[in-house]
């Protein structure tokens, strides 16, 4: 049997968030910090309506089949939607939804520009939305698909992205997820080389603001988002040793492989240097793996390559004794990855604790942690129904990008 795709849509939903506070209250570190201009910008708050209520959207991908079935991916983007209507578009309609390994195949074959960045990233959205139809066609959630379930339940750290850096603030939060019973989180420090040790110093307090509300057995990982070096970054391993920082995240940019190397040399066991979210493919990541560039991999299924790359990625990475776990704001795809691999290899999972409210805002089933687990998703699919409610206008991006046929 086959279920042939006859329609390719991609949708912008418009919805509404309750209350008047500011959503973010600060800003990751970024790359371009080094720029001082840069630097001082804070965080871009989301639009707000005649009443005062921020506007949330989301850009879906809607893949339709000719049985009724459709497949969607959340938490696309204008440049993503543009590269599957013009790119892929041609080579997904009238093709067998089933048969993803051929869709990967044949789109990345035809996209020769696209093996990383937003070509990459539509073909990802491609295929976690055809994983989306084959468990809907099957009547079981993906992660069955894959071999899974291999436990019910998975521990989950919580990144606070946008969470403000003030001391007083800091403990609060802290208190405030321990006593959700989240046992590990992430945090995201402003300061970088260009403070010098002003620099390093913030650091150290903002972990022992986390460590004296959290208590002893708290894990703490710092993300800096591939806007530190390695100084820094050694230094701020050395400064926080006796705090006991669970791992630094992406500290240098993803392209630095051999200051990547260097960097865990140097740090040795003070702590762990981990990254990934912005490599791409099996290919990309045999490199790391292989080389035994990071201590734990984050392969993101809405970047990597979709559900069944960062699959491949897994057992890559398995067999090079590393260990992966998925970053990125779908926890419909994470939880699919998640609940297919063994403990061993994806330990836990992250959930966002901003991030995923808007990404989830338009779902009728969002995936959230109940006290500091995520429990494996029974729908079929990956559960990407629209709750009706939360909609209050919708756009096709269509038009904005001219898909027809030459000729």
């Amino acid at each position: 049997m086959t279920l042939k795709i006859v329609d390719v849509r991609c949708i912008e939903y418009e919805g509404r968030l309750d209350g008047t506070r500011d959503f973010w209250l600060d800003r990751l570190r970024q790359p371009t910090d080094v720029y001082p201009e840069y630097r001082a910008a804070g965080p871009k708050q989301l639009r707000r309506d005649a009443d005062g209520r921020a506007i949330v959207t989301a850009l879906f991908l809607h893949i339709e089949t000719d049985s009724g079935l459709v497949g969607s991916t959340a938490a696309i983007n204008i440049n993503t939607a543009a590269v599957i209507l013009s790119d892929l578009r041609e080579h997904l309609i009238g093709a067998d939804a089933l048969a993803t390994e051929k869709v990967w195949d044949v789109c990345y074959r035809a996209m020769i520009h696209g093996r990383r960045g937003f070509g990459m990233m539509a073909l990802s959205a491609v295929d976690c939305a055809l994983w989306d139809i084959k468990g809907q066609h099957f009547g079981v959630p993906a992660h069955v698909l894959l071999g899974g379930p291999t436990r019910d339940t998975a521990p989950a750290y919580v990144s606070t992205l946008g969470s403000s850096l003030d001391p007083s603030s800091v403990r609060a939060e802290v208190t405030e997820l321990a006593a959700r019973g989240y046992r590990a989180m992430k945090w995201f420090p402003r300061s970088g080389p260009q403070d010098g040790r002003a620099g390093i110093h913030q650091v150290v307090q903002l972990v022992g603001a986390i460590r004296d509300a959290g208590g002893p057995d708290l894990g703490i990982m710092l993300d800096a988002w591939s806007s530190w070096d390695i100084q820094f970054t050694v230094e701020v391993a050395k400064a926080t040793e006796s705090l006991g920082v669970t791992w630094i995240e992406e500290p240098l940019m993803a392209d630095d492989v051999q200051g990547y190397r260097m960097l865990r040399r140097l740090v040795g066991d003070r702590t762990r240097i981990v990254g990934g979210e912005h490599e791409y493919t099996r290919w990309g990541f045999a490199g790391l793996a292989g080389e035994a560039t990071l201590d734990l991999h984050q392969a993101d299924p809405q970047w990597a390559g979709g559900i069944s790359e960062v699959s491949k990625i897994a057992t890559i990475v398995s067999a090079m004794g590393g260990q992966l776990i998925p970053h990125g704001q779908s926890m419909q795809c994470n939880a699919a990855i998640t609940f297919s691999a063994s403990p061993a290899l994806v330990p836990q999972a992250e959930y966002l604790r901003r991030h995923a409210v808007l990404y989830q805002h338009f779902l009728a089933h969002p995936i959230k942690p109940v006290g500091g687990v995520i429990t494996a998703p029974t729908l079929p699919g990956l559960g990407m129904a629209i709750d009706p409610d939360k909609v209050v206008a919708t756009r096709s991006v269509g038009a904005l990008v001219d898909h027809r046929p030459v000729g």
